[in-house]
């Protein structure tokens, strides 16, 4: 049985589906047996992206072990398609009806509108822009895209008001208030993260804003007690320590803060800072601890984003109700809806491109201690003058100089650059500089969108070499990205592949890149240390680390600089090249800093700047605390674009300096 909506993950070159299900008949070795285990399906085929919970199917796959610290029996990896697909249940089928119509009243909205608005209605986010989604986490807007007791509140409260409006006393409106919940979660469909939400936040803000925090906090405690005995999987799950503590600072730390800061600012405006600064500051330990970065813009995008949260949760969930009878009106009410989910989508993007919006923190245990450790110091500087006004001199003069350098430091792309690492995600793509307007890229990325953001933001319009260095997909399939607006002259492949790259390339001189040869673009040298062509051609039956092996490496030599391009090689091939490899400035680290590496390798080449294009949170476990420390050890200045995202290696008049874009 499907328990929760198939999730589409995109890898390099094949979509993952994740359906989280439970097993209820396993038929092994000929041997039937009744369970009742929760599971993992990882499938391939796009049928079961369509499925809803509730539904039943049978599915042919392998199973094993979790690798990670969940309450799962087991991973399941799925062969083939969905077979005796049963019918959802009628309470998912009407949630289902309702998230269809609403996904069709915003399709005439702008893409990141459209993306948008159903997750803040309905935690529909299916057709969110990955991208756009990693912005809302950067601005800590993340909450917004999850139905939770804020959306709730919202509810109710007009709910509530509209009784008021309507006359009916204290007796009548909170049974319709139930109704309309009810009606709420079946719609954003009744999982336990959204009943979680519903017991949760509900007592937080209904105490909070009731004035009854001494009630809230037992009753608090009672939920989350009741919530673990009905669903155990809660006491390891990071999203309910994050709801908890979020309701317990709105319960604990926001009343005396809106106290405060009433004597001192209107009330409203006090009370929406004391709620987005108690909650913020509850939920830190834990974000710190996951994700190693302090947000510094949250409380001030939570703060300027609150106005259009109730015009759009409200004039959503209208809609979405209107659509299931009289499209055309839905069609209308969405748009003030998306205006307002305009401005949301406008403050993530803007807060997410400000620098040091993030700052990098210790993660982990330790960084969660060292967090709690701070704010009892920065609490103990706030009740002592003397250190209040030590502690608010040295804040002014850091942010003096802070925006000092950033107004005196140039913008992007810094002037002289000589290569640019692209933040393209989990993949490679690499700018080098050939003259004004031009650059050779050495691969694409996995999507043609960031590579083509890149070359834009370089002003790049004539590529006269393009160099594929393995058909891998999370380095080719952005090739169309790079030609977009752009001439493209020349493409080099590996001697050793089968084709794949042809696909992106139609119509394009292609070209073999062989050990030994030399190219000359401008200021600008290239030469081919591998691979040798051995007259064996890769199959698509070969392994990953057959293809990575078979990467084109390059030495790439301009004004002043050096750098040693080493696509995805990894450790045989690493350590056939590391007697010819040069010392260098820059080494684009091979294989996103995979474990698989031979130090001599490293060592030869020696580099000042490492540069690591990899993508945030990826599954892969790049970069790996290896190829970390043995950079490390030879003293090289570590970059990347997970972090800094693009990154920019320039010529000054001292030598080479890395500037991050970020």
């Amino acid at each position: 049985m499907v328990t929760a909506d198939p999730q589409l993950v995109t890898k390099p070159g094949r979509p993952i589906i994740l359906v989280r299900a439970r097993v209820e008949e396993l038929t092994a070795r000929g041997r039937r047996t009744e369970v009742r285990v929760p599971v993992l399906l990882v499938a391939g085929d796009q049928q079961w992206k369509n499925l809803i919970p509730s539904q039943r199917v049978r599915l042919s796959g392998k199973f094993v072990p979790p690798r990670h610290a969940e309450l799962l029996a087991a991973v399941v990896i799925v062969r083939g398609p969905p077979m005796d697909i049963g019918r959802p249940s009628a309470v998912q089928r009407a949630a289902e009806r309702v998230r269809a119509r609403l996904r069709t009243a915003t399709a005439r909205l702008p893409p990141e509108q459209r993306g948008v608005l159903p997750g803040m209605v309905v935690g529909d986010t299916s057709r969110l822009d990955p991208r756009l989604a990693e912005d809302f986490r950067t601005a800590g807007l993340t909450h917004l895209l999850v139905v939770s007791g804020a959306n709730l509140a919202i509810v109710i409260g007009a709910v509530m008001a509209l009784c008021r409006l309507a006359g009916l006393g204290r007796r009548r409106a909170p049974p319709l208030a139930v109704l309309a919940l009810l009606a709420f979660v079946v719609i954003a469909r009744p999982e336990p993260s959204v009943l979680r939400a519903t017991v949760m936040c509900m007592i937080g803000l209904l105490a909070f804003f009731a004035g009854r925090e001494k009630q809230g906090i037992p009753a608090l405690g009672g939920a989350i007690v009741l919530l673990i005995l009905i669903d155990p999987a809660l006491a390891r799950s990071y999203g309910f320590a994050l709801s908890v503590l979020a309701t317990g600072g709105l319960l604990v730390l926001a009343p005396p803060w809106r106290e405060r800061l009433a004597r001192r600012m209107p009330g409203p405006l006090a009370d929406a800072l004391a709620v987005a600064a108690a909650a913020q500051v509850a939920v830190a330990p834990v974000l710190v601890m996951l994700s190693g970065e302090l947000g510094v813009v949250a409380i001030a995008t939570n703060l300027l984003a609150a106005p259009a949260v109730a015009p759009a949760t409200l004039l959503g969930a209208l809609a979405a109700l209107i659509a299931l009878f009289a499209m055309p009106v839905a069609q209308l009410v969405v748009w003030p809806a998306g205006l307002a989910v305009g401005w949301i989508v406008w403050l993530a993007r803007t807060s997410a491109d400000l620098p040091y919006a993030t700052i990098p923190w210790q993660g982990g245990g330790l960084g969660a201690l060292a967090f709690i450790a701070a704010a009892a110091f920065a609490l103990l500087i706030l009740r002592l003058p003397r250190l209040r006004m030590a502690a608010i001199a040295a804040v002014a003069g850091v942010l003096v100089a802070v925006i000092g350098l950033r107004l005196l430091a140039p913008g992007w792309p810094p002037p002289g650059w000589a290569m640019v690492a692209c933040d393209v995600g989990q993949g490679d793509a690499i700018a080098l500089s050939a003259g004004a307007g031009r650059a050779v890229v050495v691969d694409a990325g996995p999507e043609p969108g960031p590579v083509d953001a890149c070359l834009r933001r370089l002003a790049v319009r004539d590529v006269p070499l393009l160099v594929l260095t393995h058909p891998h997909a999370d380095h080719i399939n952005g090739a169309s990205g790079v030609r977009r607006g752009r001439a493209v002259h020349t493409v080099l492949t590996t001697p050793l592949s089968f084709g794949r790259e042809q696909r992106f390339t139609g119509g394009l001189k292609t070209r073999p890149a062989i050990a030994g040869q030399r190219w000359t673009v401008g200021p600008l040298s290239l030469s081919v240390l591998g691979p040798s062509d051995s007259g064996v051609r890769l199959s698509t039956a070969d392994d990953g680390a057959a293809i990575n092996n078979a990467s084109i490496v390059l030495v790439a030599k301009g004004p002043g600089f050096t750098a040693l391009l080493s696509g995805d090689v990894e450790t045989e091939a690493q350590r056939a090249l590391a007697p010819f490899v040069p010392r260098v400035h820059v080494l684009k680290v091979p294989h996103h800093g995979s474990r698989k590496l031979d130090p001599a390798f490293f060592a030869a080449a020696r580099p000042k700047f490492s540069l690591i294009s990899v993508g945030r949170d990826n599954d892969y476990g790049h970069p790996s605390s290896s190829a970390l420390t043995t950079l490390q050890r030879l003293g090289s200045r570590i970059h990347r674009t997970d972090q800094n995202g693009d990154i920019a290696i320039t010529r000054t008049a001292g030598g080479i300096s890395a500037v991050t874009r970020r």
